[in-house]
């Protein structure tokens, strides 16, 4: 079976930056933020995208192109090795993970969209203008929280079933440009907003004492946000550039979407934060509800509000399209490489599974919440850890000659370097993140006179140093 490919760089581009765009960004960023104080999460999230992001999805580009596979065929074929295409089965149940939630929520965005436009073609309020808060509560989890869940499903669906070159990046070309232009309009509107200054000064003014005392537990949530928003950690990145050819730079590939992606998430904040401190002089509600009660409430007391709405909305749901895509294609790349299932079977097959799995996360909010917060979070960083782990004990070398394709002499001289980052600092680092967020150093500390900080320390130096001796062969990074 001849196996697909970008027809453009461009295309591979706008539809790898369309997934790490997504919720992430406009639905996901804006809450996270404001539960974690504002600017001083901003601060660590942007250095975990340069430090950890942009040398991560280098990574799992290295994967991608040299297997020419999906996550599980790729570890397999690379390593020799049928354990690690086991391993690499983490990815294909991580893609599943997220569509799970992520077609529920994109399900009540829809929603919120189609009301908001029939609203604006009757000229009358959107419904969810009178009771925020109530009518959120009203259609998060009940039957048509399914429904719509379902509706989404088919439109992520459908773009998958076209194909890369017809499906994916067609609809990406079309969805990333309207998303930032519609964004781009929408921040200029809400700096003319009364008190936007507010919103502005909370996040984004450098606040260097709340960031001292909180910096270990703004540290996993940002770290999880990065990884979410950049896609990392699911086998997207890995899927997305098995489909093209050697010529391409991937340092050059990778920064372009690393700072494309935070740009938009920046953009979004641009959006939310004045638009909320305008109107009610806080940040507003938290959690996953926070765009449906805060943002909607804000629009209802605004002139023109259900035009401003249907415009937000529409631009949630192409960003919410353009990620969800990328999600299902984890799963279906990996039954068309390794059962050569053919596309529409592959796509209905799983969107079937999706459709089961993401119902009974829309009729249970106590699973949608561990769902999309520490399971999710969870999976991405283990998932980036082993891909990383992967690429300097296992490629090592082979690893830095991939780097070097199509690369000018600057990403040359720093191949060695970023293998040394991705082979060592940057596992320890996600280690410790993951060990801190699942607060193993505190249960430690509760059985041992030690403080729980330097527990998760040497707990994180004897997991990745047994790692590293585990995993060394004669290829690999030192």
């Amino acid at each position: 079976m001849t196996r697909e490919t970008w027809a453009t760089r461009m295309g591979f581009i706008l539809a790898a930056v369309g997934s790490a765009v997504g919720l992430g960004n406009i639905w996901r960023f804006p809450w996270v933020t404001a539960e974690n104080g504002g600017s001083a999460f901003l601060l660590v999230y942007l250095a975990i995208v340069v430090l950890v992001g942009v040398p991560g999805i280098l990574g799992e580009f290295v994967i991608g192109r040299r297997s020419g596979r999906n996550p599980v065929g790729a570890l397999r074929e690379l390593s020799g090795s049928r354990t690690w295409g086991l391993v690499g089965m983490l990815s294909v149940l991580t893609g599943v993970a997220l569509l799970s939630f992520y077609s529920v929520v994109g399900g009540w965005i829809l929603r919120y969209f189609v009301e908001s436009l029939v609203a604006l073609g009757t000229a009358g309020p959107a419904p969810y203008f009178a009771d925020p808060g109530s009518y959120y509560d009203g259609i998060a989890f009940t039957t048509d929280a399914v429904l719509y869940h379902v509706a989404f499903l088919v439109l992520t669906a459908l773009i998958v079933f076209a194909g890369i070159r017809r499906g994916i990046e067609i609809g990406t070309k079309v969805m990333m440009p309207a998303i930032l232009l519609l964004l781009v309009g929408l921040a200029v509107w809400a700096s003319q907003q009364p008190n936007a200054a507010a919103g502005y000064e909370f996040y984004l003014s450098f606040d260097l004492a709340t960031l001292r005392a909180n910096f270990f537990d703004v540290l996993g949530p940002a770290a999880g946000q990065a990884l979410f928003t950049l896609s990392l950690g699911a086998g997207t990145m890995v899927t997305y550039a098995s489909y093209i050819g050697d010529d391409r730079s991937l340092p050059f590939d990778a920064t372009t979407i690393a700072v494309l992606n935070t740009f938009v998430g920046v953009l979004a904040g641009l959006v939310v934060f004045p638009l909320l401190f305008s109107v009610t002089g806080e940040a507003g509600s938290s959690g996953p509800g926070a765009l449906f009660v805060s943002i909607a409430g804000a629009f209802a007391r605004l002139p023109a509000g259900t035009l401003i709405a249907t415009a937000f909305f529409g631009v949630v749901t192409l960003a919410a399209l353009s990620s969800s895509i990328s999600m299902l294609e984890i799963p279906v790349s990996f039954l068309v490489d390794e059962f050569e299932f053919s596309r529409p079977v592959a796509v209905g097959g799983v969107a079937g599974l999706v459709v089961v799995t993401g119902s009974v996360n829309a009729l249970r909010p106590a699973l949608f919440g561990f769902v999309a917060g520490p399971l999710v979070d969870s999976l991405l960083t283990i998932g980036l850890i082993v891909f990383l782990l992967f690429v300097g004990w296992v490629l090592g070398v082979d690893a830095v000659d991939e780097f070097r394709r199509g690369s000018g002499s600057l990403a040359n001289t720093l191949s060695t370097p970023w293998l040394l980052a991705v082979g060592v600092a940057i596992p320890f680092f996600l280690v410790f993140t993951l060990l801190s967020s699942l607060g193993l150093g505190g249960i430690a500390a509760s059985l041992i006179p030690v403080s729980s900080f330097w527990l998760t320390v040497v707990m994180t130096v004897v997991l990745t140093v047994g790692a590293f001796v585990g995993l060394r062969g004669s290829r690999s990074v030192v």
